[in-house]
């Protein structure tokens, strides 16, 4: 589902060279769950973003369903994504001038589906929120912001999903609301969930954890009491 060889990010900053990534390699079969864990600085998001064509890499290869995204222009990483990904940002990442129901519609109409309203009113229900779909984010709640967020997600049924933080701006009773959400939702789906986290609580509830230090891959772990 996805693999990664000898990936290497580096950026130019202040005239001074910085290496983010440095050489990574891993697989992950379909429908597993892993979470990628590490302090701050240690390159988690930058390489999700990767992962999820969000961002070039200055040099290594990441096959998605077996196709090179390294060698991708933009708009084929887009028609991509429009087809198998689904990415859960920390901010929310809603369009402020669209309903909940419009936010969750908008990917189902790019990728031509033909009843948009409809299914995205069924993942609404599936995250509670069936009732507020006529409401703008501004007037939701940050953990209500999170499952339309969460329902945009999953509505396109992707056979992978991203997820950069996604309990990070939220209190800890709306977060494991969240994460148990985000279990149950990939569970059903058999989704391939991919996230990043600093909750180890969280990490622990996926099948494998792996542990990055420094733009470096330090150690994997699989969680034998995975959930």
């Amino acid at each position: 589902m996805i693999r990664v060889n000898n990936l290497c990010k580096t950026v130019v900053t202040g005239g001074q060279q910085l290496d983010i990534l440095k050489g990574i390699s891993f697989e992950i079969k379909a429908g597993e769950s892993v979470a990628i864990v590490g302090a701050s600085g240690a390159g988690k998001s930058t390489l999700l973003g990767l992962l999820a064509g969000l961002d070039n890499a200055s040099s290594g290869d990441i096959y998605l369903h077996g196709k090179n995204i390294s060698v991708m222009d933009e708009d084929r990483r887009a028609a991509l994504r429009a087809r198998h990904v689904g990415f859960v940002f920390q901010s929310f990442q809603l369009l402020p001038g669209m309903t909940a129901l419009e936010n969750v519609m908008l990917p189902l109409e790019l990728a031509g589906r033909p009843d948009p309203v409809g299914e995205a009113k069924q993942y609404l229900d599936k995250v509670g929120l069936a009732e507020r779909g006529g409401h703008y984010p501004r007037v939701l709640s940050g953990g209500e912001q999170q499952r339309v967020a969460l329902a945009r997600a999953f509505a396109v049924e992707p056979d992978i999903l991203f997820a950069d933080e996604p309990t990070g701006n939220l209190d800890e009773h709306t977060g494991q609301r969240i994460v148990d959400l985000l279990f149950a939702l990939n569970s059903q789906s058999q989704t391939t969930l991919v996230l990043v986290t600093h909750e180890m609580n969280l990490a622990e509830r996926c099948d494998r954890i792996l542990i990055m230090h420094d733009g470096q891959l330090r150690e994997e772990s699989v969680v034998s009491s995975a959930i």
